[in-house]
């Protein structure tokens, strides 16, 4: 029988709005800066949570 592994990931990024500007957090108590493209915020946490 395989053994699962029950791990989760070191980082798990969100991103929140803060009236129109949008940052990224994550788990690890990291936080990008304000943006005002969602977009640029999603990259912000991509570019953490695989750095």
């Amino acid at each position: 029988m395989a053994e699962q592994d029950a791990r989760e990931p070191d980082h798990l990024t969100t991103t929140t709005e803060q009236g129109r500007f949008c940052v990224a957090r994550c788990t690890c108590g990291w936080r990008g800066p304000a943006r005002r493209a969602r977009s640029q915020a999603r990259t912000d946490a991509a570019g953490h949570a695989n750095g």
